[in-house]
């Protein structure tokens, strides 16, 4: 095992998170695809500790299900009720049997933007300093309303945390403050806690308690400043939350174009922690990927297009597309104005064109579906065209059928596909027809009532109208054919 391998990281998410004002618990407000607990949890695991504990209160039942949903592996301890963060760490010890040897990291479950690196940081400058506790510090333009850290001018060991309303003027001028995250010493950690006392304004066991009585005790307590500051904020309401999103929206864009992405307008472009691109992909304004999507090698997305879970092939170009849970194939183009539904797998050289949704289909290789059309439940093979405003009528009311058209199929324009039904390959089918019936490979189909012109209609049914005036100065010119 590792030096630097923690024994155990505490998350403490037993809050409630008030300034919220959210039915949801504040650690499971999400942020580019990822709870803050999440985030945190990502964070912690690339510490690669023995055990990794949650300590939960607040609707616990609903934190401890989102747990189990993303990092099942993770244990969670109760904190029946919030008596303070020494409280909550003694809680999470107590999931681990009380007492623990080695590192102990403890970490905040609202803090978003903690990186592994800075983790990996304060762990390994715990061990190096033989530190009985290490605090994460970070130097701030603007202490105003944190605790400072005070430390010994000749050996740099912390001496002691000053809450701002405390602090002296020479105290307040120091820019270096508590992010609420330590190292400790697991026994000296639970030794310390049971010494910890509650003569407080809020009649709670503070964690910060322990610095002091462990350097009362001859311990030595140090520091690890992060190399930026904005990695320790929590959030405690929506403005930060706001804030928080954006900072990592731009880290995760920066780390895209530094792999070889081009993002035309970062401010205008929001993408998840999952999301990932090969190079050469390019990102046009207003555009949003989330979950799991994937751009592959020379890629285009946008302007104004939505992406989850998605996989868009090599060379293809989606333009002010909508697209959930499809598969978009090598130099296929889609849209503008598509809807890709769930189930949709657009083919190499495939295209969705303008005003086209589709939803559990295949498209295969060359096939186009230019316009104004529905493609639901449906296998559509090579080199087929679908005629504009065409609909596939998957559902009767109770159950959802499927249509297969072949390779090379023509269908006209306004056609109605009533499934269950199969169109051969090479097969046609008339404008305006309602396919009811399959059509057999090579054929034409045509589904639709012979025309009827009824002369004079107008002048009968509408005397005087517009319509009626124009018809009769028509009848009147040369050229006019009875």
């Amino acid at each position: 095992m590792s030096a630097n391998r923690p024994a155990a990281v505490v998350v403490l998410a037993a809050g409630e998170g008030t300034r919220m004002k959210s039915a949801t618990p504040k650690v499971l407000h999400e942020l580019c695809g990822r709870s803050l607990v999440g985030h945190v949890l990502a964070a912690a695991g690339e510490l690669r500790p023995e055990h990794l504990v949650v300590v939960v209160g607040h609707a616990r039942e609903q934190v401890a299900g989102h747990l189990a949903a993303i990092a099942p592996e993770v244990r969670t301890a109760v904190q029946e009720e919030q008596n303070g963060t020494g409280h909550a760490v003694r809680r999470g010890l107590e999931e681990l049997g009380g007492t623990v040897d080695g590192t102990v990291v403890v970490v905040c479950g609202d803090t978003p933007l903690l990186t592994g690196e800075t983790l990996t940081a304060l762990s390994a400058t715990h061990t190096a300093d033989g530190n009985a506790v290490t605090v994460l510090t970070a130097e701030v333009p603007d202490a105003t309303g944190y605790g400072r850290i005070v430390r010994d001018g000749a050996s740099g060991a912390v001496t002691a945390i000053v809450e701002h309303k405390d602090a002296s003027e020479s105290q307040r001028a120091i820019r270096e403050i508590n992010s609420g995250v330590f190292a400790f010493d697991g026994r000296l950690l639970a030794e310390a806690l049971g010494k910890v006392r509650t003569d407080n304004s809020q009649g709670e066991e503070y964690l910060t308690d322990v610095l002091g009585i462990l350097r009362e005790a001859g311990h030595r307590v140090g520091a690890s400043v992060a190399a930026d500051h904005r990695e320790i904020a929590g959030i405690n309401n929506r403005v930060q939350l706001s804030e928080a999103r954006r900072i990592l929206n731009d880290r995760l864009l920066t780390a895209a174009m530094l792999a070889g992405v081009t993002v035309v307008d970062p401010a205008t472009t929001w993408i998840d922690v999952s999301v990932t691109f090969e190079r050469d992909a390019v990102v046009h304004p207003g555009t949003q990927l989330h979950g799991t999507t994937h751009l592959a090698e020379g890629a285009e997305v946008g302007p104004n297009s939505r992406l989850t879970d998605t996989r868009v092939g090599a060379g293809a170009r989606v333009d002010n597309t909508v697209a959930v849970g499809a598969e978009v194939g090598e130099e296929a183009t889609v849209g503008p104005y598509a809807y890709l539904r769930p189930g949709t797998r657009l083919g190499l050289r495939a295209k969705v064109g303008t005003y086209v949704e589709t939803k559990n289909a295949t498209i295969g290789e060359g096939t186009k579906v230019p316009h104004l059309s529905y493609v639901g439940d449906a296998t559509i093979g090579d080199h087929t065209n679908i005629g504009a405003a065409s609909v596939f009528v998957n559902y009767d009311g109770e159950h959802k059928h499927h249509t297969t058209v072949g390779s090379h199929c023509k269908t006209g324009s306004d056609n109605m596909f009533v499934a269950p039904v199969t169109i051969g390959d090479g097969a046609y089918t008339a404008a305006g027809s309602v396919i009811t019936k399959d059509v057999p490979a090579g054929s034409l189909a045509v589904a639709r009532g012979q025309q009827r012109n009824i002369e004079g209609w107008v002048a009968r049914k509408r005397p005087g109208s517009a319509a009626a005036k124009a018809a009769e100065t028509a009848s009147r010119r040369p050229d006019h054919e009875d």
